[in-house]
């Protein structure tokens, strides 16, 4: 897979920042996509004390979700592990393990924040915007935002909000598990990603 769009490397949290604030506008949270024949998970681990970073990528066809490819690679820890800057340590190994596949996926489920993030620019809309796929971000924990409870059941949800501004939405993907939090990375809607995930047509097991 070609991207085009280079990574910014920056040197300090300044820095990072003001690239946040640049490419944010970019974010398109509206369905601009056409039939869905393969979705991707997107994640990161880590190893050797935090001194590596391993992106993971999982190309499944939709709706089947049968395994296509998938990708691992390695890459230098380069940026250190700061709240709301996390993509810049983490961009770089997720880019290095896209590179390697033969498929472009039509959609990214990435393993953390896309809006739901101080300057609405978390690791989902970063990696949406930078390769100019249509992206979702989910995650299991709370970041910023306040939400009314939600239904035990499967499909409930509350929409998430900070600042009067609705985020992202806590989703009940199971009956009787913990939430998920959900939200608009790039050229999705959030409403898209709610029934998504309400319906189990993105399997959490499945991608990530």
């Amino acid at each position: 897979m070609k991207i085009d769009q280079k990574f910014s490397f920056p040197n300090d949290v300044k820095t990072a920042i003001a690239i946040q604030e640049k490419l944010c506008h970019q974010v398109i949270p509206e369905d601009l996509f056409g039939d869905l024949i393969y979705v991707a998970g997107v994640d990161v681990g880590y190893s050797d004390d935090n001194q590596i970073t391993q992106g993971a990528v999982a190309v499944l066809s939709f709706p089947e979700l049968e395994l296509k490819k998938q990708a691992i690679t390695q890459h230098p820890t380069s940026f250190p592990y700061i709240p709301g800057l996390l993509s810049f340590r983490e961009i770089p190994a997720i880019l290095d393990a896209l590179k390697k596949l033969n498929i472009i996926p039509d959609l990214l489920l990435c393993d953390g924040q896309g809006l739901i993030h101080p300057r609405r620019f978390g690791v989902a809309c970063h990696l949406g915007v930078l390769v100019n796929i249509p992206s979702i971000g989910v995650d299991k924990s709370h970041y910023i935002g306040k939400h009314d409870s939600v239904g035990l059941e499967k499909g409930n949800w509350q929409p998430l909000i900070d600042k009067k501004e609705v985020v992202g939405a806590v989703v009940r993907s199971r009956t009787g598990v913990k939430p998920i939090y959900v939200s608009t990375g790039h050229k999705t809607s959030l409403i898209t990603a709610i029934k998504g995930f309400c319906t189990g047509n993105f399997a959490i097991s499945e991608l990530m």
